[in-house]
C-alpha cells in the first residue's frame, strides 16, 4: 500500500515538474505597456474601437507602428493622449462624433397600417416584414438600439414612436449603428457648438411613393442640391445626403426643403427682419 502511494506521489511530482518546465519554456510574456494602457482606458468594453473589448484595443496599440486609425470613441482625445505618452508616439487628433437618427417618421407623419404581434425586436421584425407603417425604410420602434447602448444615451419617445439620442451621454461607440437593421442611425461629426445639419430620412422610393408613406420623407426633388454652394449635398437613389465634411452649416438647404426632411440641431433661432416703413 505504501509502495503504491510512493509510486503515485512520484508520478504526480514528476508530472508537475514536467508541466512547470513546459510552462516556462512556452511562456508568453505580456508587454507591460498593455496593463498601463488598460488603466488609461475607460473600461467600457463596447467594441466601438473595432476590437473585442479594451484588452483587444490595448494589444493593438502595442503592436501598431503608429496610432493612426486607432481610436477609443468613449475616452476620446484625452485617453488617446495618455496612450500616446505610454507608447512614446504622437497622438492622433480625433473629431468628436455623435449618433443621429435619420428618420422623422412620427406617428402623425407615418400612420400605422398594421400591428406587429411578435417578438419585440427590430432585428426579428425586419427579417419578417417591412414594418407597421407604409414606409419600409423607417424606424421600427422596437428598441434594439436602446438595448445595445450601454450608456443610457437612447430613449424612446412614445409620443412620436421614434428613438431619441441624448448627445450628452452618447460616446459614439457605434453599438446602436450596428444594432439597427434599418441602418437609420449614423455617426456624424458633432460640429462646432454641437451644431449639425442632416437629412432625417433614408427612404429611397420615388417622391410620390415616399411622400405617401411619410409626410416628412425626402422626395428627391434636388432643391437642396441646387441651393448648396459648397457641393455638400448629393442625390442617390431618390435620396439626398449631406456630407458633413463639406457642409458649412449655412442652413440654406433647410429653408428650401418642401417636406422638412433636413434637420438642423442646436442652432439659434433665426431673427425675423421687420419691415420698416
Amino acid at each position: 500500500m505504501y509502495i503504491a502511494i510512493i509510486i503515485l506521489g512520484s508520478i504526480g511530482a514528476g508530472a508537475a515538474l514536467i508541466l512547470f518546465v513546459i510552462s516556462k519554456k512556452f511562456e508568453v510574456k505580456e508587454d507591460p505597456r498593455i496593463a498601463l494602457i488598460l488603466e488609461a482606458l475607460p473600461g467600457a468594453n463596447c467594441g466601438g474601437c473595432g476590437y473585442p473589448g479594451c484588452g483587444g484595443f490595448a494589444g493593438a496599440c502595442v503592436k501598431a507602428d503608429t496610432l493612426d486609425g486607432l481610436q477609443c470613441p468613449v475616452g476620446g482625445a484625452s485617453v488617446m493622449k495618455k496612450i500616446a505618452t505610454i507608447m512614446g508616439k504622437d497622438a492622433v487628433e480625433s473629431v468628436p462624433k455623435v449618433a443621429v437618427v435619420r428618420c422623422d417618421g412620427t406617428c402623425e407623419a407615418r400612420p400605422r397600417v398594421n400591428i406587429f404581434d411578435g417578438a419585440r425586436s427590430c432585428a426579428i421584425a425586419a427579417s419578417l416584414y417591412s414594418g407597421e407603417t407604409g414606409c419600409s425604410f423607417g424606424c421600427l420602434g422596437l428598441g434594439d438600439c436602446i438595448e445595445a447602448c450601454t450608456f443610457d444615451a437612447i430613449t424612446m419617445n412614445h409620443a412620436t414612436g421614434l428613438v431619441e439620442i441624448n448627445e450628452a451621454k452618447c460616446t459614439s461607440c457605434g453599438a446602436c449603428v450596428k444594432a439597427c437593421p434599418k441602418r437609420i442611425i449614423e455617426l456624424r461629426i458633432k460640429g462646432p457648438k454641437s451644431r449639425r445639419i442632416y437629412v432625417s430620412c433614408v427612404n429611397k422610393d420615388k417622391g410620390g411613393i415616399a411622400r405617401k408613406a411619410c409626410a416628412n420623407a425626402c422626395i428627391g426633388c434636388s432643391k437642396c442640391v441646387k441651393e448648396c454652394q459648397f457641393e455638400a449635398i448629393t442625390m442617390d437613389s431618390n435620396l439626398a445626403y449631406i456630407d458633413y465634411a463639406k457642409c458649412r452649416l449655412c442652413r440654406k438647404c433647410v429653408g428650401v426643403c418642401p417636406t422638412g426632411a433636413i434637420h438642423e440641431l442646436n442652432f439659434p433661432e433665426k431673427k425675423i427682419k421687420e419691415n420698416v416703413e
